[in-house]
């Protein structure tokens, strides 16, 4: 069991809003979904022993599993909260969140990092330019198709719809990661994040999710670790395709989390076009 005294689980309880029950920012699939990236069934019985909520199955999870599993899990998840709280223009809990750290490096073993926002900043407010698409792992019909989704993004963006644009741009993340592990099958079958069957065995390109063709595609240096955790805020909003999970969310989209989305996406495309210093 972890460590985590009752004053540690009050901050992230208050960080992470779990008084309701709910988790912000997750469905129950895209909870699932992130634990299992670190080998955890968290919708298994044997975390529901306070009850079969979100909140309810993170407390089982906290006293169940050991220190540095449970740091690294909240390690991910206030950086997730961070990010959301940036593109959807809301002031973190700055205090609170600094208190979560240093239980978090208690309980890895890691110091606590040195972190700015000003490395935030500038990744935020960085320009990066739509790169040659002829430079991108994709088939030419693709890059057709990968061209007219940027300008249609481009138009949404004008016309303030913004849930468009945010979709748009998780789309065409999707086809180049996806035509980067078709390229070098390899390369990407090989990294320790690749996501196997029952068996063993690499799961088939087409049956990767956009947050493992995120985590390997940064595993083996063709993302850069900020375009990956803003990759993955992307990769979230982008899931709000569903009505109800947009619902059970609360997330409402304006120009500044289209604009992030939107720059989150250049910086990938030029990162895998190789065009990123």
């Amino acid at each position: 069991m972890s460590s985590l005294t009752e004053i540690d689980k009050r901050y992230f309880e208050k960080v992470f809003e779990m008084q309701s029950g709910y988790i912000p920012g997750f469905s129950d699939a895209t909870f699932q979904e992130f634990f299992k990236r670190y080998g955890v069934e968290i919708h298994s019985q044997k975390y529901q022993t306070y009850g079969t909520s979100k909140a309810k199955k993170m407390r089982a999870f906290w006293e169940q599993e050991p220190d540095d599993l449970v740091g690294r899990v909240l390690e991910e998840m206030l950086g997730v909260y961070e990010a959301d709280c940036i593109l959807n223009s809301k002031e973190a809990d700055a205090l609170a969140v600094e208190a979560c750290r240093k239980v978090v490096a208690r309980l890895t073993g890691k110091p606590l990092a040195a972190k700015t926002m000003s490395d935030e900043e500038a990744f935020l407010h960085s320009e990066f330019s739509i790169p040659n698409l002829q430079k991108l792992p994709v088939e030419g019909a693709v890059a057709s198709i990968i061209e007219s989704r940027l300008i249609e993004a481009q138009a949404t963006m004008s016309a303030k719809a913004y849930l468009s644009t945010i979709f748009l741009c998780g789309s065409v993340l999707e086809a180049v990661l996806l035509g980067a592990a078709q390229k070098e099958p390899a390369r990407f079958n090989l990294a320790s994040s690749c996501p196997k069957t029952t068996e063993g065995k690499p799961k088939l390109f087409h049956d990767w999710t956009l947050s493992q063709l995120i985590d390997v595609s940064c595993e083996i240096g063709l993302l850069k670790p900020d375009v990956q955790k803003f990759s993955h805020g992307l990769r979230d909003f982008r899931n709000y395709i569903h009505p109800y999970a947009q619902m059970l969310s609360r997330f409402s989209p304006d120009k500044h989390t289209a604009t992030l989305c939107f720059q989150t996406l250049k910086a990938a495309l030029a990162s895998v076009a190789g065009e990123r210093a």
